[in-house]
């Protein structure tokens, strides 16, 4: 605070600061503040969030983003005496960082005084199935349909229905068993696996207390307790998490400073930007952090944020704990001024007035109970405690009467006193603190304004943070190009690892040319050896084999991802060229002979490759094209069909019905959502939102879970420009894929006959080059040049 710290914050701090001496939690914060320092040293981005962010002197510590005069502090909701337990801080670093940050805390401490938690991992169902049928003796392909018929991490086993659909006799003796078997092992043990990033670091040695061991990762060791472990015997911990978007971003930044010369940080991005909240209320927020969920998507249009406390909210309101307690709707529709906020008391509207009158905070409970019911800070961080375990051990109950009946004491209605005990209650194992989703909230800004004025570093930036997010790198392209973005594809001669940013063909506008990392079957080792030799540029496939040394394999995936169109060559001439090139490549001294030998090879008037066929292969080997979407040559047959573009479902009226198809690009399952189903079906036009409840999974549950290309037929659901289709039918079309690929008779015959003229004299030189005597590096035999 340059300029003076505000009084609520020196309130804050005296308080704070009062609390940790009497409990002597400084050596604590000063250990995390030294993890911190160490990331900032070494310009890795880092973020607390968490309960810590309720904490002024974390603020002024730099442990966590947030400043404390934005947001309401509880700091009971971090530390409380009468809880008496050490605090929990948990800072996020970049994703593809972290390892620095961790073998600086091996480093400092020593492997006697530091290690990394254990955590339990039990059975689901996928993995009950698998290993039981592995150990009952089912076939491969048995046990893959059986358990590639259970929803991601469901606990759910296998139903005998299910088995009837997949041409399986559940009565069988052995598959019944199998089915029984794994169902009883669901929740079970099944090993011990590290933390995602819990830390312990002791002042004595570790090893006296726990054994430790070493990790399946490289220069890592584990302690064999987990997380409960140390909570139930008071060890302190601190969680070094790794978070993806700190990643995107810093390496955003970078961008903006090489390219547009400003520097930017997470606590200098100006804030309060209408442009960035207009977009947001356009639900324009592929690839920002924490709002490109179908369901966050779906609520920015309704809320309508404006500004960041909007943000915090959008952030805790999509969740289990509100939707369940029935928070979500009542708060929008006193937003939206079809409901009146009221509030019994002046000191409920201080605590509940910014979310109108909706607890959507498990603070705001917190201090309900304090206000409200006369608990202590301690007795409500406890009930904090028992919101969160509620399902497991009920604890949340014994608070009922101390809580309804406190409250009626103090005058407030027992109906309304009730009333906010079911909707705490409903919290469940979801409650979500202020102080996580206000961190949250910051990230959610800052990504949203690095989209909406820098739309070409935000999807470079993404694309060279993956993986991570929600959305795959052909939908992170796409949104880029409809931003206005130019993108150019990878290339041998102009592409490096990443995805880069050159001089787009508009005024100071710049391009994305796709990074080499996007190719597949191509590692990080090949391309390094490529950049090392490129020098100029290569001039043909042969003195990129010379120069770079790359494998025969490597060249092979380039000329698959059609990367050498700076050579002149297509996929099909390139793919012809570098078939020919020695496997190996020989030693500089015989490097003349073996082209002497090898002669020059006859021109080929190779039939071209159809456009269906190279998006298809730009599939294949890149993920995404730049050609042309997949559907576009299918359009014809889908419209005779009566099946509609996605950017018609704007046209269509409420509750009008309709058939669509598109590529699947996400399945959702919330748990907050009783078994619906959400998925995101994408055509050359645009996206389209499907709705599957219950009853319609589980008659196409084998349609959903594999189609690749779905059809869908039901209604249209319309709210504001929110647009769903409501399904009642789903179809797979998987195999309409296949015809992009489908050369004509009329084209195959020629192309057959061509290559067989080609292929003996190239064959019979290769050959001839293999005995060579002087080789040392002979060949294999000749391979059929299709």
């Amino acid at each position: 605070y340059p300029e003076g710290a505000p009084q609520k914050v020196l309130s804050a701090l005296e308080h704070e600061l009062g609390l940790i001496r009497k409990l002597d939690y400084a050596p604590y914060f000063l250990t995390v503040y030294d993890i911190v320092r160490f990331a900032r040293s070494q310009k890795i981005l880092c973020q607390g969030r968490g309960s810590a962010a309720n904490s002024a002197v974390c603020f002024c510590l730099g442990i966590t983003e947030v400043d404390p005069e934005k947001v309401d502090l509880l700091f009971e909701r971090f530390i409380s005496e009468e809880r008496n337990e050490p605090p929990d801080i948990d800072v996020d670093f970049e994703h593809e960082r972290r390892e620095e940050v961790i073998q600086y805390i091996y480093r400092k401490y020593g492997r006697d005084r530091a290690g990394l938690t254990a955590t339990v991992i039990c059975y689901r169902g996928r993995g009950a199935i698998r290993d039981v049928g592995k150990a009952m003796g089912l076939s491969a392909d048995t046990i893959q349909a059986l358990s590639g018929s259970i929803w991601g991490w469901s606990t759910d086993g296998v139903e005998a229905r299910i088995a009837e659909e997949l041409g399986l006799d559940p009565n069988e003796r052995r598959l019944k068993q199998t089915i029984d078997l794994a169902r009883t092992l669901i929740g079970f043990p099944r090993h011990l696996s590290q933390h995602v990033g819990g830390f312990v670091m002791t002042r004595g040695p570790l090893s006296e207390l726990v054994p430790i061991e070493n990790a399946a990762m490289a220069d890592r060791t584990v302690i064999e307790w987990d997380k409960d472990d140390l909570d139930a015997l008071g060890i302190l911990k601190v969680d070094v998490l790794a978070l993806g978007m700190l990643t995107c971003l810093k390496k955003g930044f970078d961008l903006i400073t090489r390219h547009y010369g400003k520097s930017y940080d997470l606590a200098s991005v100006p804030a309060k930007d209408p442009a960035v909240y207009d977009m947001l209320c356009e639900a324009d927020s592929i690839g920002v952090f924490q709002v490109e969920s179908r369901a966050q998507m779906t609520m920015l249009p309704r809320l309508k944020p404006r500004d960041f406390y909007d943000l915090v909210i959008e952030v805790a309101i999509v969740r289990p704990g509100p939707i369940q307690g029935d928070m979500v709707h009542p708060y929008l529709r006193r937003r939206n001024g079809e409901e009146k906020a009221d509030f019994p008391s002046e000191e409920l509207r201080r605590v509940l007035g910014k979310t109108l009158g909706v607890p959507l905070f498990q603070e705001q409970a917190m201090q309900i109970a304090i206000v409200a019911a006369g608990f202590t800070p301690g007795e409500a961080d406890q009930l904090r405690r028992a919101m969160a375990t509620f399902k497991r051990n009920g604890d949340i109950g014994r608070f009922r009467e101390k809580l309804v009946g406190g409250m009626v004491a103090r005058g407030y209605e027992r109906e309304f006193a009730e009333r906010c005990f079911r909707q705490i209650e409903g919290f469940g194992t979801y409650g979500f603190p202020e102080s996580h989703a206000a961190s949250f909230a910051l990230l959610v800004y800052v990504s949203a304004w690095m989209k909406c004025h820098y739309p070409a570093v935000f999807a470079c930036a993404l694309l060279n943070s993956q993986p991570m997010g929600f959305y795959a790198p052909a939908q992170i392209v796409r949104d880029a190009r409809d931003h206005g973005v130019e993108v150019r594809p990878a290339d041998v001669n102009r592409s490096l690892w990443d995805s880069t940013l050159e001089p787009g063909t508009g005024e100071g506008g710049l391009a994305l040319r796709l990074g080499l990392r996007q190719v597949r079957d191509l590692g990080a080792e090949a391309v390094e050896k490529l950049l090392q030799g490129r020098g100029n540029g290569y001039p043909d496939p042969l003195s990129l084999r010379r120069r770079a040394s790359v494998s025969a394999k490597a060249l092979e995936a380039l000329a698959r991802a059609d990367a050498f169109r700076s050579m002149g060559l297509g996929r099909r001439e390139a793919l012809w060229a570098v078939k020919a090139l020695p496997v190996e490549a020989p030693l500089p001294l015989f490097a003349a002979m073996s082209e002497e030998e090898c002669g020059e090879e006859p021109n080929v008037d190779l039939p071209a490759l159809s456009l269906g066929e190279h998006v298809v292969e730009d599939y294949a080997s890149l993920r995404l094209s730049l050609k042309a979407h997949p559907l576009s040559f299918l359009r014809q047959e889908l419209e005779a069909a009566g099946l509609v573009p996605a950017a018609h479902l704007r046209e269509l009226g409420n509750r009008r019905r309709v058939k669509l198809a598109g590529l699947v690009l996400v399945r959702q399952r919330p748990g907050s959502a009783k078994g619906v189903i959400f998925a995101t079906l994408e055509d050359e036009t645009g996206v389209a939102n499907v709705v599957v409840w219950p009853d319609c999974f589980e008659r196409f549950r084998a349609t959903l879970l594999k189609a690749r290309l779905l059809a869908v037929e039901g209604k249209v659901q319309k709210e504001g420009i929110v647009i769903h289709v409501v399904a009642e039918r789903l179809t797979d079309m998987t195999d309409r894929l296949a015809t992009l690929t489908r050369p004509s008779q009329a084209t195959l015959e020629p192309a057959i006959a061509r290559a067989d003229e080609v292929r003996r004299p190239i064959s019979e030189a290769r050959l001839a080059l293999t005995r060579h005597p002087r080789n040392v590096n002979p060949l294999p035999p000749s391979r059929d040049f299709r």
